[in-house]
């Protein structure tokens, strides 16, 4: 590959060693040096291109180290249940009916993203709505959250779910005042309809792979993490297959364990860990409960207005034979723990083991940490665990939060700040598409989240901690891309992989309110210009 120059820019690296630069010199895909003009002219071989960056502001490319692009990939094609699409239960009730007139009858009418706190009627979805938009098909559409279902009568029917059928461990079947399901099924309870659900076709997922892929390099995104589906199907060969016909982003994948810990043939080949592959596995995923606006997130004290503290959803063998299985691989261990009893149950088990793996990313890493205790703070800065956190979460669901939390507790959610003062190794993400924005994976509503502390309609979410857009920056890039290990990515720095993204304006020097607006004008991976906005070109 050529070498090249790109000079005349306005180049943050996220190095906090040399975190701006004015020129680069990248080649045979990787960065030679970062600096001034005059640095990298003097080190440039004889005929290398230039390319003049006008001035423009450049950042390494976005890695996402907590989302489902599998999922994400497969909700292109389902019903949207969210703004601007649905503002009303009865419009997702016109929409079931449409898609259902549109597919025929026996087919699933599959959904997904609805949040009661934005529904014009502001409350939950039951199986009595999904039946006006169809009663001679299975209906399901899952909660922004991914932690609740909502199905019709005909699926209840389906998994023979009624006002006998106990509650699943880690579970919740919602009830009626007369004892009759409402169609809502709650963390485990969930699961009940998997073996109903319809299975996709593989080379139907390795297109919708392929289009997703496309989306993520128009956003910047060099890299993602795959948190695990809800189902047991092995993600690792689709990825290998979608990178063989062109998918270019590089994948971290987690095994949700819950589903593979009963297989006595379940075994991950040593070569999957192989980090310098685009496609390659981090460890096991465990979901230690559910999330505060569905009030399934496992608090301290009750949600508002309700006795409630949430749901812990993980067993103590699921816990055991995770550590057993990661140590055994010397590979990493996510705990997916929201409410202040779930990350003290999950950050106490894990620092009662030493790091168990080889690489210097995290052996465990806790996922989500809206309110932690100073205690699991404090332990996991001593041991080393690293704390994967969504800005997303305040700024788009606020509705719910208000309401599960009210205004005081709400504000001190996601305490990105404190964390970092106490030096908890941390990182931003999505979690796309479980939160409730029309476009989830989209780097840039998360980072004025992060900036501003403001939710999208301006509730203040706790100001105190609000970081800057550099450090934001930086938990999105360095810090994201050590969270999971990827080889050489998250920094614009001399032996590191060139690939980064071009803006459209300066993020660092906007107003914080405007941060949103900003877009990738083009995107690079390993030196290549994989992505152009034809509507910025200049």
């Amino acid at each position: 590959m050529d070498a090249c120059i790109y000079k005349n820019g306005k180049i943050f690296t996220s190095d906090r060693e040399n975190l701006q630069a004015e020129a680069m010199l990248v080649e045979g895909g990787f960065i030679r040096k970062v600096g001034t003009a005059e640095e990298i002219e003097e080190l440039a071989p004889v005929g290398c291109r230039s390319v003049d960056l006008q001035g423009r502001r450049v950042i390494p490319g976005f890695v996402d180290a907590h989302m489902h692009p599998m999922m994400l990939a497969e909700y292109s094609r389902q019903i949207s249940a969210l703004p601007p699409k649905i503002n009303s239960i009865s419009e997702l009730i016109e929409a079931i009916r449409e898609k259902r007139k549109e597919q025929g009858p026996g087919k699933w009418c599959m959904g997904w993203g609805y949040d009661e706190g934005k529904f014009a009627e502001r409350r939950s979805i039951n199986r009595w709505d999904l039946d006006q938009g169809c009663s001679d098909s299975p209906v399901c559409i899952v909660r922004t959250c991914g932690h609740i279902r909502c199905v019709n009568s005909k699926v209840l029917e389906m998994a023979s779910i009624d006002r006998n059928t106990p509650d699943p461990e880690g579970g919740e079947i919602e009830r009626d005042e007369n004892g009759e399901p409402t169609g809502v099924l709650k963390e485990n309870a969930r699961n009940l309809i998997t073996p109903f659900l319809p299975e996709e076709n593989r080379e139907q997922t390795i297109e919708n792979l392929l289009e997703l892929g496309k989306l993520l390099t128009s956003q910047g995104i060099v890299a993602v993490t795959d948190m695990g589906n809800l189902d047991e199907g092995d993600n690792y060969p689709l990825y290998q297959a979608a990178a063989e016909k062109g998918f270019l982003q590089e994948v971290g994948v987690y095994y949700m364990w819950d589903f593979f810990m009963d297989k006595e043939d379940f075994h991950i080949p040593e070569e999957h860990f192989d980090k310098k592959q685009q496609i390659f596995v981090c460890g096991l995923k465990l979901i230690g409960d559910g999330s505060v606006s569905g009030k399934t997130a496992w608090m301290e004290e009750p949600y508002l207005d309700s006795d409630s503290c949430g749901i812990s959803v993980c067993t103590d063998r699921q816990i055991e034979t995770a550590v057993a299985f990661c140590k055994e691989n010397h590979c990493q261990l996510s705990m997916h723990a929201m409410g202040t009893r779930a990350i003290a149950r999950m950050v106490d088990r894990a620092a009662a083991e030493e790091k168990w793996n080889k690489g210097e990313e995290p052996y465990v890493r806790i996922e989500h940490i809206t309110l932690p205790s100073e205690d699991s703070i404090r332990k996991a800065v001593e041991k080393g665990i690293g704390f994967v956190t969504q800005p997303i979460f305040l700024y788009a669901e606020i509705e719910s939060y208000l309401k599960n939390l009210g205004t005081e507790k709400m504000k001190t959610c996601y305490p990105i700040r404190h964390l970092l003062e106490q030096g908890v190794k941390l990182c931003l993400s999505t979690d796309a598409p479980a939160t409730s924005w029309a476009v989830p994976s989209d780097p840039f509503p998360n980072l004025k989240g992060a900036v501003t502390r403001r939710a999208y309609d301006h509730t203040d979410c706790g100001k105190e901690q609000a970081v800057d857009v550099e450090t934001a920056l930086i938990l999105y890039t360095k810090e994201a891309a050590e969270m999971a290990g990827f080889d050489r990515l998250g920094q614009l720095k001399e032996g590191y992989k060139a690939d980064f993204v071009i803006l459209d304006r300066d993020i660092l020097e906007l107003p914080a309110e405007e941060i949103d607006q900003v877009q990738a004008a083009e995107t690079y991976i390993r030196g290549c210009c994989v992505y152009t906005n034809k509507t910025k070109e200049q």
